[in-house]
């Protein structure tokens, strides 16, 4: 009988995970299952850093972490429960600070603007100016709404929009020797100034009649000069409308061109499909005339995308509004911003105000059917919108995503939901269909994040996240942070909720591959077959096989890859290798006829790292399988 031909096979050139279709279906450089693996700088697939809590025992969960520099120094700020803390990073104070307290007890967003952060809580729009921080309405802009106004006749030409933030305006009056002066409105709250020719008047110096909208001086003011300016200044309030900013729990920073100028927020509960324009840089003053509606008040304004000069402004979506609009601002003849949103495309609306992100300058949206890009199609120039997390979709679709939370990190787009992430690595090659392209994905487990911040400042990158654990008589919430500043096996340990490590489960596996041939039984020799792993100070791996005769795959071969190292000695595994090349695992195992064959590498040891590098295996081909 002639001798059977040796055949080889090596998988390589690994990419990512793939769940979008049956174990032995995949791509041979991705896997159908590799928890808690993620790129290096060369693409190929090593265990995930772990994470660790910098602040604990927050008297509630983390509902918001938010950042922004002042000066010198970045400043990090947690919304906990109904409380506001302020966390100066650079150790020189105290863990954390409390800045306010009353605010409601559900997740906020932020964004930075006019070198102030605006919280949004939605029940109070709050601002922080490095130092200290309140409710914008507490000095929100008063408007000079009319000007030239007659006393007695009324009239006046108008000045400036009446703010929503604030029930406070000023109207400015031409004196004509009357004592009684009518204002705009009837039953005002109050008045709080008066000024004639440029001083104020004692309270004493007139009576208010606030039902009628009425001031009286107990001496009239005199008339100016003939061609001179207002000369009587009466600043009054009436009902606010402050609920329609303090409502709103997103925003997003935006202005005519593109500019950084203006807040655009929304998230009103009772208005929402309607967001709100604030002044040129100014997020105490919200002209009441400066709103825009976005389709139907059937589906809400979920939040907003940057497309160069244009909003792209994202509504969930119900199956039968427009889901995405755009909107473009202009100067009109007399300097004064105006802005117009019209329709764009429908089908990719978002699950939450926090299902946002990019990688690079792709904007991304997590809608109920899986992460989608806004793109322009290259024949029609029309916006268009197309799937780019095909391969991770199964899973991730089946989470509740209205839950879920994402973050722009690193090259790449991560989606925090039901303690799990998903993550689209925009630092790998794509790949590419006829008309689309997929980013290559990850999965990793055990990440409770509830909020996530992401800080990339020049050569640091930095990623936090807030929990919500559930403690006797409440929740507790903690701060944690991934251990990318770590190096050596501190660096892959995940805490519990006392703070002891936990490790990391990391693996990778091959398809259930049949090598080209379902019904041809295959012998796995016991020599020439090995896994080659990345090196690290300390490693190891855990080689499984599991064929379609094996409902659970079996341990083939372990074994260990250290590199000595003064500052970290195990004499338990100590070794004078100082060799930081790839190493090989022998399986020494044979596995006789098989029709598919999957190989599984996994480690699960505290404090070590774990990369795959490729899987050599040698076979020969033998008889027809009956069944």
């Amino acid at each position: 009988m002639a001798k059977r031909a040796i055949r080889t096979k090596k998988y390589d050139s690994f990419r990512g995970v793939d769940f979008s279709t049956d174990p032995a279906l995949v791509d041979d450089t991705r896997s159908p299952a590799a928890p808690n693996m993620i790129s290096d700088m060369g693409g190929m697939p090593e265990k995930r850093p772990g994470w660790r809590t910098v602040i604990r025992g927050l008297p509630g969960r983390v509902n918001g972490l938010f950042s922004a520099v002042f000066g010198a120094y970045r400043h990090l700020l947690v919304h906990a429960g109904t409380k506001l803390y302020y966390w100066r990073t650079d150790g020189l104070l105290p863990g954390y600070l409390q800045l306010m307290d009353g605010l409601p007890d559900a997740r906020s967003t932020a964004v930075f603007m006019g070198g102030y952060l605006w919280i949004f809580t939605g029940a109070v729009l709050i601002r922080y100016n490095g130092s200290t921080a309140a409710a914008a309405s507490a000095s929100a802009y008063i408007p000079l709404t009319l000007i030239s106004r007659s006393p007695s006749q009324g009239g006046g030409v108008p000045h400036e929009s009446v703010n929503l933030l604030g029930g406070a305006q000023t109207v400015g009056f031409l004196a004509d020797g009357t004592a009684e002066y009518l204002l705009p409105y009837q039953n005002v709250t109050s008045v709080s100034l008066v000024t004639v020719d440029g001083v104020t008047v004692p309270a004493a110096g007139y009576t208010v009649d606030l039902t009628a909208g009425k001031v009286t001086f107990a001496s009239a003011p005199a008339a100016p000069a003939a061609g001179a300016e207002d000369n009587v200044f009466i600043t009054f309030s009436v009902a606010s409308h402050a609920d329609r900013i303090n409502k709103c729990r997103t925003a997003a920073v935006w202005g005519v061109n593109g500019s950084f100028d203006r807040i655009i927020a929304s998230g009103n509960p009772d208005l929402p499909n309607t967001d709100f324009t604030s002044a040129f840089n100014d997020g105490t003053y919200w002209p009441d005339t400066s709103y825009q509606t976005a389709g139907t008040g059937a589906t809400a304004i979920a939040g907003y995308l940057r497309l160069g000069e244009y909003l792209a402004v994202i509504k969930n979506d119900n199956g039968q509004d427009s889901t995405v609009f755009l909107r473009s601002g202009a100067l009109d003849e007399d300097g004064e911003a105006v802005f117009s949103t019209k329709p764009c495309l429908s089908g990719a609306g978002a699950v939450s105000i926090f299902a946002f992100g990019h990688i690079d300058d792709e904007q991304l949206i997590l809608t109920s059917s899986g992460v989608y890009a806004l793109t322009v199609n290259s024949l029609t120039a029309e916006r268009i919108a197309q799937n780019r997390s095909f391969r991770v979709d199964p899973r991730l679709t089946k989470e509740d995503l209205s839950d879920a939370v994402c973050a722009s990190f690193d090259g790449r787009f991560m989606v925090f939901v039901g303690g799990h992430v998903y993550i689209l690595d925009g630092r790998q090659p794509k790949s590419r269909g006829e008309n689309s392209f997929a980013y290559e994905c990850f999965y990793w487990d055990n990440v409770p994040a509830r909020c996530v911040l992401a800080v990339e400042e020049g050569g640091r990158k930095e990623l936090f996240f807030g929990t919500e654990d559930p403690a006797e008589g409440g929740a507790v919430g903690r701060i944690c942070r991934f251990n990318t500043d770590l190096e050596g096996s501190d660096r892959f340990c995940d805490e519990d909720g006392d703070g002891e490590p936990v490790a990391i489960t990391a693996s990778w596996s091959t398809k259930a591959d049949d090598d080209g041939d379902p019904m041809v039984l295959k012998t796995l020799l016991k020599k020439g077959c090995a896994v080659t792993i990345k090196p690290y100070n300390r490693s190891s791996a855990r080689v499984y096989f599991r064929t379609d005769a094996e409902a659970a795959p079996r341990q083939a071969a372990y074994g260990t890859m250290d590199i000595f190292d003064w500052e970290d000695i195990d004499f338990a595994r100590f070794t004078f290798n100082a060799n930081d090349a790839p190493a090989e695992i022998p399986f020494n195992r044979k596995v006789k006829n098989y029709k598919r064959l999957q190989f599984i590498i996994e480690n699960d040891a505290p404090g070590e790292g774990f990369g795959v590098y490729g899987v050599t295996k040698h076979f020969v081909s033998g008889n027809f399988a009956k069944k």
